[in-house]
């Protein structure tokens, strides 16, 4: 992990090998279980460089089919939401669990 400062907060932190995935914390330390800090890297652009152990089950293409019960006006929202997007109701759920969970 890549540690920097943000303006004015906390802490972030960036994962060059998984892209997109960020994190912020105040104090950085509590971001994730830090293993070691490793010397830094040109990558880095002179930032910390950090090793810390990251759970890849969400790297995990397999699907499986689940049966949920909702609310009819929930599932009609859903699917509102979903179409605007363009995507089927079980992605639009995927990520929307994945972008704020």
């Amino acid at each position: 992990m890549i540690v920097y400062k943000s303006e004015g907060s906390g802490y972030g932190g960036f994962l060059p090998d998984f892209p997109g995935c960020t994190l912020w914390a105040k104090p950085w330390m509590h971001c994730l279980p830090i293993l070691e800090v490793v010397q830094t890297s040109p990558d880095a652009q002179s930032r910390p460089l950090v090793l810390v152990d990251v759970n890849t089950a969400f790297l995990e293409k397999v699907t499986e089919r689940v049966n949920i019960t909702i609310p009819r006006y929930a599932l009609a929202a859903i699917d509102k939401m979903a179409k605007t997007r363009g995507l089927f109701r079980s992605a639009y759920l995927a990520r929307s669990a994945l972008m704020h969970g």
